[in-house]
């Protein structure tokens, strides 16, 4: 006998998914009508695996909701799921409660489509790019498990833990960033503001000028009299390189040049680590098998870099080989990372291990973004102060210079 998933509506109005065991699929649909079921549509499971319903979808251009929309309208639905609230009625309440513009239009169309017979997977894998494919993966394995509420819960708790660990990152990097343009502020104000306006007095004193203060105003003249073409040559090469880093070539060349920075290299590869044991950890959790899983689990690999180099990993555990041997063979994840997950997989607890490994590395994350900003405060500051001080001494020398050598009082 082969298994069928069935999308069937039930007596009491529900709209259900079941795997259901038959010989064929007009059997299975026999069988359920006269168990007084509405049988919508019997599929088999290989014809709508994971990989490929979430590869799905026509709208693939769109961009995706908001996370804290996104996690605040998951919270709510598996709320409602557990209370024992039909499918189709909770996304009919919260597209109605939805602030968000975006949300609300989504959720009209799934609600659409669920109206028309779809399962809640299917309806948001056609919204392509608009949910992350773990998260429509998570769905059918919740659909298939019939334990939707509890793998709808496993994903906000990794939404989370993602989402916090996003604030984390650019609440560690708002002060150096606030301080980097402070400073940059300050030294383009004495530049082109208040060294012109000394340049004046500093004609009178001939050619006995410190040499600082040669450069000095010899940078000032050259930003002051070519500002009207430099200007917009900055404009354009900035504009230039946010282009080019938007290409698959620009971003691969800046996300290796990132992995060998000191410091944040290893920050990367620890949050990439984090990140990707989390998302093959709940996937797995759903009853998805390893390979999908990983394959869906790739797409959280944000470094270009890293995920090139994961390239080689699904082809091998694809040809029966472990997945930590397949893991070794990208060279990229931690040593420690590997061997708890060989741990785990020999034991047969790789998701445990995976949550495990997760956690860990959260927590090397933040301790390395700690390091990592209270070095950038101090090497700001360091190099921003040293060229102010270069500047006013530019400033100040001279006048300093020409006290010294005034007439003296009897």
């Amino acid at each position: 006998m082969a298994e069928f998933i069935v999308r069937l509506g039930t007596p009491a109005g529900e709209i259900v998914t079941r795997t259901v065991e038959a010989l064929a699929a007009n059997e299975a649909r026999v069988r359920l009508e006269r168990e007084g079921f509405k049988v919508f549509a019997v599929t088999p499971p290989k014809a709508e695996g994971v990989s490929a319903l979430t590869r799905g979808g026509a709208s693939g251009g769109r961009a995706r909701v908001k996370a804290n929309d996104f996690l605040l309208f998951n919270q709510q639905l598996a709320a409602l799921l557990r209370a024992g609230i039909p499918i189709l009625q909770a996304i009919t309440m919260l597209r109605r409660r939805a602030t968000s513009p975006r949300l609300r239009a989504v959720l009209e169309e799934v609600e659409e489509q669920i109206r028309g017979g779809a399962a809640l997977s299917q309806a948001f894998a056609a919204q392509g790019a608009t949910f992350p494919r773990i998260y429509t993966a998570s769905i059918l394995a919740g659909e298939r498990s019939g334990a939707l509420d509890e793998v709808l819960s496993r994903y906000v708790n990794y939404m989370r833990r993602s989402v916090g660990l996003r604030r984390k990152l650019r609440g560690a990097l708002a002060y150096p960033t606030f301080l980097l343009f402070a400073c940059l502020g300050m030294v383009i104000f004495l530049t082109t503001f208040v060294v012109p306006r000394m340049s004046d007095l500093f004609s009178g004193f001939g050619n006995n000028l410190p040499t600082v203060t040669v450069i000095v105003l010899a940078l000032s003249g050259w930003i002051m009299h070519n500002a009207i073409w430099f200007v917009p040559l900055l404009i354009v090469a900035a504009v230039g390189i946010f282009v080019w880093s938007r290409t698959p070539g620009g971003r691969l060349t800046i996300d290796r040049t990132l992995l060998k920075l000191p410091l944040a290299g290893k920050l990367l590869v620890q949050m990439t680590t984090a990140q990707a044991a989390r998302s093959l950890a709940t996937l797995l959790a759903g009853g998805i098998t390893i390979v999908e899983s990983w394959e869906i689990a790739a797409e959280s690999i944000t470094n270009l870099e890293l995920r090139r180099r994961s390239s080689s990993i699904l082809p091998l555990i694809r040809e029966g080989r472990s997945f930590t041997e397949s893991l070794e063979t990208a060279k990229w994840m931690p040593e420690l990372a590997v061997d708890m997950i060989g741990i785990g997989e020999r034991s047969g607890s790789l998701r445990e291990m995976l949550d495990e490994v997760a956690t860990f590395y959260d927590a090397e994350s933040e301790v390395r973004l700690e390091q990592l900003t209270t070095t950038l405060e101090p090497a700001i500051l360091v190099v921003m102060g040293g060229l102010v001080v270069i500047i006013l001494l530019a400033i100040y020398l001279p006048i300093i210079q020409s006290i010294s050598n005034g007439p003296t009082v009897h």
